[in-house]
């Protein structure tokens, strides 16, 4: 079936979600770059989302839920399909039933930023290591993001998500097969709606001091003042892809507007001006270079739409 922009447009209408034509998906990945989708919409709560996939599911329409574009490349040519972002109450922390509760609910629109600020006024300690991450709770959860000794499969309790058939269901976190960098929904067609960390009561001052030495170490370490979508590549069993990348000279190295940072070797960075294709020459160039000199294989860690 084709999909018919005008009754999409309406049913977002009908159901509070945001509606936008040829959007541009430069303008929602942190590596700015990449073409228009067909259709970009924001969902703001759970029967939007429910309605609004039964149309595109219905008409066979391909769909993508994204968060904040922080792990994510889109291709020059861009999406033939729909972007799904989750806005609203679905990207916002509940307030708590308990004032004393040491768990945090919040729809997987949340970014990390604003759930580690929740868990600082909460008197929440664990999940100091994700401030700074540029994604949003889902996003942690799909790829089970992590940094500096953490990860969120240490406080994650459990996920609602939209299944297949449409039907809302709850997993406990070991339920997820998290591991590194990875989880279940890496394999399966299931939205990401809600999700529920378990932390710890813990001082306050000791949190923010915490969340700024990481933050600290990050802008001193990472090249933050250019676009990008982080490490560029998933750490290799037994070496560090930063290491490995350095070692082979390759800092520096560059095709358009696409380079290997000579601050951080693990970050292929947008100059200015760069394409989906430079990316890739400059990724592909790393991953045979480094293959040819130490024998190690990297995997990009973001993923293409």
């Amino acid at each position: 079936m084709m999909l018919n922009l005008d009754a999409l447009a309406a049913l977002c209408r009908q159901n509070g979600a945001d509606f936008a034509a040829d959007e541009p998906m430069s303008a929602h990945t942190t590596f700015r770059v990449g073409g228009s989708c067909r259709a970009f919409i924001t969902l703001k709560d759970v029967q939007a989302v429910q309605r609004i996939l039964q149309f595109l599911r219905s008409s066979r329409t391909p769909f993508r839920l994204i968060g904040r574009g922080s792990n994510l490349l889109v291709r020059d040519t861009g999406y033939p399909g729909v972007v799904l972002v989750l806005g609203g109450a679905l990207a916002e922390p509940e307030e708590p039933q308990d004032a004393d509760s040491e768990t945090i609910v919040c729809g997987a629109g949340t970014s990390l930023k604003k759930l580690c600020l929740t868990a600082l006024n909460r008197g929440l300690t664990g999940l100091e290591f994700a401030y700074g991450i540029p994604g949003t709770v889902g996003g942690a959860v799909y790829m089970n993001a992590g940094a500096y000794d953490g990860e969120i499969s240490q406080v994650l309790r459990s996920v609602t998500v939209l299944d297949e058939s449409g039907e809302l269901k709850e997993y406990p976190a070991s339920a997820l097969s998290l591991s590194y960098r990875h989880s279940v929904f890496m394999d399966r067609e299931q939205m990401i709606l809600k999700a529920a960390v378990k932390l710890k009561k813990g001082d306050p001052e000791a949190i923010r001091a915490r969340m700024q030495e990481l933050l600290g170490r990050r802008q001193e370490k990472q090249p933050l003042e250019y676009p990008s979508a982080g490490s560029t590549f998933k750490r290799p069993a037994g070496s560090y892809a930063s290491l490995l990348i350095d070692q082979c000279g390759l800092k520096g190295y560059r095709v358009g507007g696409a380079q290997v940072s000579e601050k951080h070797a693990g970050f292929v960075i947008n100059r200015g001006g760069a394409t989906y294709a430079d990316i890739m020459a400059v990724c592909r160039h790393v991953q045979e270079t480094v293959k040819a000199q130490t024998g190690y294989e990297l995997e990009l860690e973001p993923e293409t739409l």
